[in-house]
């Protein structure tokens, strides 16, 4: 296990970390605004016009030159830095410069970075022996086949932490998978025999602050060499306000260097890694001792944890490829015993063991106005009446594993149904519910997880112990997947078929007897709802001509621009009318249909220019209507903003992407524009702001470089 406190490493560490941390501020704290560095490395930030230097931190005059503010970089760094850096207007990646090599004989390696007004160089001591590029290539190429080599997601990530302990050489390498509570657990591990493991601890999500996430996606490889170091502030302190989110070598917070001690940790490193845009985990690496990780190795890691994300996401996607194909075989079992002979009762007779086995549940039950039919581990026949009741309430079908928390009356019955899914069906007021016995969980925490609240005003220093803490779960049943809760809305529109299907033959049977009593019914039937849906366009249709001629009397200006917005956002309501009210089915809906036929309709509303323009990558995501109907309007005030912004006045390029991550969506709606320019809200803003907060989701603006990339992340059903 990791040295307690009065390890001697630590106790030359404590004297950094004596003063008293008032965790409750832990995810408001700059810390992408240190105002120093950690002094092995050099910083110097220069005007982005003259490249005179203005300021500085570390042992600038000990180590590079005294005579360093004020000086021109180029002279500094002993290079032309104007022609490296080139005609950089904005925000760049990194730019790496020739190795400096100071009067005392010092190599030191160079990246400089855009910020705002200033150039920020950053110095750092170059390895001993450094990588050559052959050798680099080399030994990631290495890697990358074994990554390729592993059978699943398990054996991939005890590779790569093999892997990056080799590359880095630390006593310890973690590969931390965040939890979609955003909680973390060690899923592999690789380590000195000496140490302790950590391997399936769980660490609390307020471990790592959400700022402390967003710089991980931002900068992808950090490392501290020590903990047990004084701060290098920056010179003059007027610009102690500079972001340094780009820069490796920046201080670190109070928290986590205490935080480091309390684990017995002397150095450490960390490498993100990010899937598709989003934070799925760490490679986080620790030292007993004092370790550097230069900045070779870690743009090696930087590297290697790329490929291992593509890998990830290539497992990932393979699993769950296997399950869908898996539930699409059970399927083809079950449904002709729900489409043969005889009536719904005879069915189910047929076909619950298979029903039961296909979503691997516990039990099943159908409860119909008939009385209740179950197989299995399910709740007494009361209850099921009762459970049905409240899913029939409610209309939507219900998934949860820990069915206790939404219905206390139910905790004493964990036994037979911890986990459910319940599809009510409309047709016959009858309901599907699958059910999955409690499954006992041991979780290994690092420390105690429950000891980290503290009241109002309260002070604290970050969590001293990571001895393993076990913790017993109980009413909870394994996990649903997406691809399971899938297969459940295709059986319900099955039995929604086999129910109409008897309905149909029924029908036949009785208008041999009264056909044309049926027929007139029918024909006044279709008459009705086609004069309903008549009316519907045609009032839609005349609001928006109405709109229209508004726009051309109110002439070319901000009111008729407005007029022409809400003509838009009307057509995106009516879209949903013609296209999702008409089915039979309306709970969910496939969005990247619907927001594929709303795309083809602006395309056809804003000209061909833009229409050639305007491209769509969307995946499958299954939702309900209604939160369908908000990403629409989402998606239909972002393009208006785009053609209307992005190219002032001309045509250029929008892209709309749809993605699906666990159970999130993200709506990407990007131009290769201007970009963003000021801040001002308008009735779309607002109103895009109320559908954003109906999703409960996130909406942010990213640079596209160039344009402006727009991304609305969002659960895919209400919480």
């Amino acid at each position: 296990m990791p040295a307690g406190k009065d390890h001697p490493d630590n106790m030359a560490s404590q004297r950094l970390m004596d003063a008293v941390v008032d965790t409750t501020a832990c995810d408001r704290e700059p810390i992408h605004i240190p105002g120093a560095i950690q002094p092995h490395g050099l910083l110097l930030i220069a005007d982005v016009q003259s490249l005179s230097v203005v300021a500085g931190a570390g042992a600038l005059e000990e180590r590079l030159s005294p005579a360093w503010l004020g000086a021109d970089l180029s002279d500094l760094l002993d290079q032309d830095v104007a022609a490296l850096i080139g005609d950089s207007a904005g925000p760049v990646g990194a730019i790496v410069a020739q190795p400096v090599v100071t009067a005392g004989g010092e190599r030191l390696d160079v990246a400089i970075h855009r910020s705002d007004r200033h150039w920020l160089v950053e110095l750092e001591p170059s390895a001993e022996q450094p990588l050559g590029a052959a050798a680099v290539v080399s030994r990631l190429d290495g890697f990358a086949v074994t990554f390729e080599r592993a059978s699943d997601l398990d054996a991939l990530c005890a590779r790569a932490a093999s892997a990056f302990r080799q590359l880095t050489g630390f006593d310890r390498v973690m590969v931390y998978r965040f939890l979609d509570d955003d909680a973390g657990r060690v899923v592999a591990e690789d380590r000195d025999p000496k140490l302790g493991t950590f391997l399936n601890h769980h660490f609390p999500a307020s471990d790592i602050p959400r700022q402390a996430r967003a710089l991980y996606i931002r900068n992808r490889a950090r490392a501290i060499p020590t903990v047990d170091y004084t701060p290098a502030p920056i010179r003059p302190a007027d610009y102690a306000g500079l972001d340094l989110s780009d820069i490796g070598i920046r201080s670190v917070s109070p928290i986590h260097l205490r935080y480091m001690v309390n684990m017995g940790v002397q150095a450490s490193a960390s490498i993100s890694i990010v899937k598709d845009g989003l934070l799925w985990g760490l490679i986080a690496c620790h030292h007993d001792t004092p370790k550097l990780l230069p900045p070779d190795v870690r743009a090696s890691a930087a590297t290697l944890a790329s490929g291992l994300a593509r890998q990830i996401r290539a497992k990932e996607e393979a699993e769950t490829y296997r399950e869908r194909l898996r539930l699409r075989a059970a399927e083809d079992a079950v449904l002709p015993k729900l489409a043969g002979d005889g009536g719904m009762a005879d069915a189910m007779r047929r076909s619950r063991d298979d029903l039961m086995r296909m979503l691997d549940a516990d039990g099943f039950a159908w409860v119909h106005r008939g009385g209740v039919d179950c197989t299995g581990h399910c709740p007494p026949a009361d209850l099921l009446r009762t459970l049905s009741a409240w899913v029939q309430g409610g209309v939507e079908p219900v998934m949860t594993r820990e069915l206790g928390r939404l219905r206390p009356d139910l905790v004493d019955h964990a036994g037979s149904a911890s986990g459910m899914i319940a599809m009510p069906l409309a047709d016959d007021g009858a309901t599907l519910m699958w059910f999955r016995i409690e499954q006992v969980e041991e979780v290994e925490w690092a420390g105690n997880p429950h000891k980290q609240g503290v009241t109002p005003g309260e002070q604290l220093t970050p969590r001293a112990s990571f001895e393993t803490w076990t913790e017993q779960v109980r009413g909870r049943s394994r996990r649903w997947t997406m691809e399971e809760m899938e297969a459940a809305h295709r059986l319900r529109r099955a039995f929604h078929d086999a129910h109409r299907s008897r309905q149909l033959r029924d029908l036949n049977a009785q208008l041999m007897r009264t056909l044309a009593d049926k027929d007139a019914a029918l024909a006044q039937k279709d008459l009705l709802m086609k004069e309903v849906d008549h009316r519907v366009q045609n009032s839609l249709q005349l609001v928006s001509a109405f709109l229209a001629m508004q726009a051309r009397a109110a002439g070319p200006g901000e009111v008729a621009e407005q007029l022409t917005e809400a003509q838009a956002r009307l057509s995106a309501v009516a879209l949903v009318h013609r296209r999702l009210y008409r089915d039979d089915q309306i709970g969910s809906v496939d969005l990247s249909r619907y927001l594929e036929e709303l795309a083809g309709d602006m395309k056809a509303s804003i000209g061909d220019e833009w229409a050639s323009r305007m491209h769509t990558d969307l995946a499958p995501v299954l939702i309900p209507t209604d939160r369908a109907v908000a990403v629409g309007l989402v998606m239909t005030e972002l393009v208006i903003n785009a053609t209307k912004y992005a190219y002032d006045g001309g045509v250029g390029p929008i892209a709309i992407i749809l993605e699906q991550h666990r159970n999130r969506l993200r709506l990407i709606v990007a131009d290769e524009g201007r970009g963003k320019s000021g801040d001002k809200a308008g009735f779309g803003s607002r109103m895009m702001g109320a559908m954003v907060g109906k999703l409960d989701g996130e909406i942010a603006f990213v640079d596209n470089a160039p344009g402006l990339r727009a991304i609305l992340t969002a659960p895919i059903a209400a919480g």
